[in-house]
């Protein structure tokens, strides 16, 4: 049965580093219309098979990657291994579907694990529990594989075995556990209708993960898709409960608990535009500014941000990611002391902005500039040790005067009289407690 000490131990890291990095890429980068294109456009594999001969990401340089989370302030990287449409980014043994047989002739996991080890940030893969190219997963009246409504594919259920596919993947999971040292995490993606649990035999799958690699964290999907959060809500744990919870393109309006009211580990894995893998027309990117404040939000609610990018054809993530990770890492260098080892707050958030906390420090984000001075909200001033500016360590006094005096509890600090905000994104005020 689920362990939870074991679960405390492994996820410790998980809970500090708070900011990591979603890779979507693959064949659909060729196409260039999201990485679901395949069911999207019910392509039949005559069709998507000419990317795959094609495949030769010239450009591909995990290092770069790595350099570009690293200086983000991300602490660990996920990259999908395996997406939907059942390409391997790795040298499997159990498929010809797969990079080293591509012109791209490479194990792309390998290059992606050595480099971001290389600059000390965890290593994460994503592996599908879909695949749209495997023989014997359901085809024909699956709520998503391309030939769904396909009525050449009525008969081919009767040629289905869904053990094999069971096997099969199992045994790639096996060899992603065995062939490349120590991984951090597992992102399976995603239960549906009757597609969960044991219809996955999950609990015989997380056993050889946990022999195979104790340490490894794993998320919720094997029993839910990335709108329900499972049994470590419930309580009624198994096998193969995840290690954390992964809303996804949602930030919980009040973090995430079980029923027992107490604080669940979570992640919201959000896109920067409207598509996980890369989508040559999509440049609805979200602001630089929203994804530190979505960054902060998620921590202030006890949770992890997994921040995406999607690759081009060609091994380039696109500039307008790059320029939204250098944005935030700029934020981050003066500020990530109120990110990393940071939770929930013990006071509800300010109207200006929201509190994060670590320990004797509250981190207070201010997002919007204050008529006069800022009021530390919910904090008596006899708790009040000190008040710093976290960018630069400068003293923030607390303010007594005539402007104060209606309010003798409530503690005041002063930016001095400039009105605009140091930061103008989110100035941080680190007050350390007494005792």
């Amino acid at each position: 049965m689920f362990d939870h000490q074991a679960h405390y131990q492994r996820t410790r890291w998980y809970v500090h580093d708070r900011f990591g990095m979603f890779i979507h890429w693959g064949l659909y980068a060729i196409p260039a219309r999201g990485e679901w294109v395949r069911s999207q456009e019910e392509m039949p594999v005559e069709e998507y098979e000419p990317f795959f001969r094609e495949f030769n990401p010239v450009d591909y340089d995990p290092k770069k990657w790595a350099r570009a989370a690293k200086e983000a302030g991300m602490k660990y990287a996920v990259l999908t291994a395996k997406h939907h449409d059942g390409f391997c980014l790795f040298d499997s043994a159990l498929t010809d579907y797969k990079a080293t047989n591509t012109p791209a002739g490479r194990d792309l996991v390998r290059e992606y694990v050595d480099a971001f080890r290389a600059e000390g940030l965890k290593v994460g893969l994503y592996y599908s529990l879909l695949d749209w190219h495997h023989p014997d997963y359901p085809h024909f009246g699956d709520r998503h594989h391309p030939m769904r409504h396909n009525e050449a594919f009525r008969d081919h259920a009767k040629q289905e075995d869904f053990s094999r596919y069971i096997e099969y993947f199992h045994g790639q999971v096996r060899e992603l556990c065995t062939n490349y040292g120590h991984i951090d995490l597992m992102w399976f993606d995603f239960s549906y209708d009757d597609m969960k649990g044991e219809k996955w035999e999950a609990s015989r799958l997380v056993h050889m993960i946990r022999e195979l690699q104790p340490h490894m964290i794993i998320d919720s999907r094997l029993e839910v898709a990335g709108g329900a959060y499972g049994s470590l809500i419930t309580g009624n744990t198994t096998d193969y409960t995840g290690d954390f919870v992964c809303p996804e393109q949602i930030v919980p309006p009040q973090g995430i608990r079980d029923i027992h009211g107490d604080p669940v580990i979570w992640e919201s894995c959000m896109t920067m535009n409207n598509n996980w893998g890369y989508c040559s027309k999509d440049h609805n990117f979200k602001p630089a500014d929203m994804m530190i404040k979505k960054l902060v939000e998620c921590v202030s609610k006890g949770g992890n941000l997994l921040l995406n990018v999607g690759p081009d054809a060609k091994g380039n993530i696109p500039d307008e990611s790059l320029e939204i990770l250098q944005k935030i890492g700029k934020w981050m260098r003066r500020n990530s002391e109120s990110i990393y080892g940071c939770g929930q707050a013990e006071m509800e958030k300010p109207e200006y902005g929201r509190i994060t906390q670590k320990g004797d420090h509250l981190y207070y984000h201010v997002m919007e500039p204050m008529v006069g001075y800022i009021p530390l909200t919910g904090l008596p001033v006899d708790r009040i040790e000190s008040v710093r500016l976290l960018r630069d360590g400068s003293e923030l006094p607390i303010i007594h005067d005539w402007i104060t005096d209606n309010y003798e509890t409530l503690p005041y600090v002063t930016l001095g009289p400039d009105p605009h905000l140091p930061d103008p994104v989110d100035t941080v005020l680190d007050v350390k407690l007494r005792g």
